[in-house]
């Protein structure tokens, strides 16, 4: 299927009347033409690169809306996850990973990052998930996580149980057995400090050295804490020391860093992956994003505990959270914000751009809705949501229009039934 879209995102900027010639589901040509071929699918609105969702877990999805009374801290949170994750099956896992990641195709996702630690000394819930992913349309990268610790010199609990492999060998040597194809990449992450011993990072760090390598960093103050009092290390320190921290990582939230710690991830290429509205739904605060990105760290975004899935709301909570902490506008242009909303790099995946040799991945925003009625085309970032997206194309595949998934059909339903699978 080839495509003529009214306004296109291209990498010299916003472009009128462009067609897209697709071959095998790659972009073979670009251009703008005058008059529509015929046989061509119609894209209105602002067409840009599918999103990139770096960071997800997917059965959080089955707390939200659980979670908001009686306040608490993200440690207390922690604990109804703990008790949603002890109810999981691969079986389970499975329905509910599909209506997640129909929730995110729906929203313009064509890759999605999974930072997967229920695993059961087994790949069963990996290829429940790399299963998920195909039935929704989307690509998977598995960061298939590291956890050996309940916290720094603490033994894991009875649920935390289920997340570990024993040792980081044991851990590498299961991982070994995934194996990648056109749907799933296969990837590694190191839970935290908290969860992966001094001892054992470097085997993490250097178990899959091609492959893209994740970790949660300073989340909270009390990771930093901890880490500081137990190695005289920041947590960022700590994985440098490890040889963990290179072009192909990724630092999740990276909310809590020091000056020093944000120019050494900037010089050593590391990644950061914020996840701005987990970030304010679970109180952690906001990290020095405009600084990381000025010192060298390429900035992706991920929808994390999924308090919502819309990846037009991340880019722009992005930015407002950087104007509520530095008092100023315009921290990130338009295109910035794109880009880094679009950075498959972080998953290991080609893609993030149209143009000739790109997988064909296009999100069609409509600029007739309320939200974005009136707006400038190359300001309609700052204004859609996930509810403007019209039309979502995966390797030159169209998965969503119209707010329907093509090949699931009623995603919200999905949902219903596997989260009170759960609950129940």
């Amino acid at each position: 299927m080839n495509f003529w879209c009214e306004r296109a995102w291209l990498p010299g900027g916003l472009a009128e009347r462009v067609l897209i010639r697709v071959e095998n589901g790659v972009i073979a040509s670009v251009s703008t033409v005058d008059t529509i071929p015929l046989g061509v699918r119609r894209l209105y609105g602002v067409v840009v690169p599918g999103f990139a969702n770096a960071h997800s877990h997917a059965f959080h999805r089955a707390l939200r809306g659980r979670t908001h009374d009686g306040g608490g801290t993200f440690w207390t949170w922690r604990e109804g996850m703990y008790a949603l994750a002890s109810k999981l099956t691969p079986q389970s896992y499975y329905r509910l990973a599909r209506a997640v990641y129909g929730e995110m195709a729906l929203a313009g996702v064509s890759s999605v990052g999974e930072f997967h630690y229920v695993h059961d000394r087994s790949n069963e819930f990996g290829y429940a998930l790399r299963e998920a992913a195909s039935d929704a349309g989307i690509r998977l990268t598995l960061l298939d996580t590291c956890y050996l610790a309940g916290g720094i010199d603490q033994p894991l609990n009875e649920v935390q149980q289920r997340f570990s492999d024993g040792t980081a060998e044991a851990w590498a040597s299961r991982v070994a057995e995934l194996k990648s194809d056109d749907v799933m990449k296969v990837g590694a992450a190191i839970h935290s400090v908290r969860a992966v011993p001094r001892a054992e990072l470097p085997v993490v760090a250097q178990a899959f050295p091609d492959a893209p390598l994740h970790v949660h960093l300073s989340e909270q103050p009390a990771e930093n804490e901890a880490c500081l009092a137990a190695y005289g290390l920041t947590p960022t320190g700590l994985l440098q020391e490890a040889g963990a921290l290179s072009p192909r990582t990724t630092a999740v939230h990276a909310t809590h860093l020091t000056p020093e710690d944000i120019a050494t991830l900037g010089d050593t290429g590391t990644g950061a992956c914020f996840c701005p509205t987990t970030e304010a739904d679970l109180a952690d605060g906001i990290g020095p994003a405009r600084e990381l990105a000025d010192a060298g760290s390429p900035l992706s975004l991920g929808s994390d505990q999924h308090a919502v899935i819309d990846p037009l709301l991340e880019t722009r909570a992005l930015e407002h959270n950087e104007r509520l902490r530095t008092g100023r506008r315009g921290r990130f242009s338009p295109a910035e914000l794109l880009e880094t909303a679009t950075r498959h790099s972080a998953l290991g995946w080609d893609g993030g751009r149209i143009e000739v040799g790109a997988p064909c991945d296009l999100v069609a925003i409509s600029c007739s809705t309320p939200r974005t009625a009136g707006s400038l085309p190359q300001q309609v970032l700052l204004s859609a949501t996930a509810s403007d997206v019209d039309t979502v194309v995966v390797g030159g595949r169209v998965v969503a229009s119209g707010g329907v998934h093509e090949t699931l059909g009623d995603v919200g339903r999905l949902l219903t039934d596997a989260i009170e699978e759960l609950w129940a």
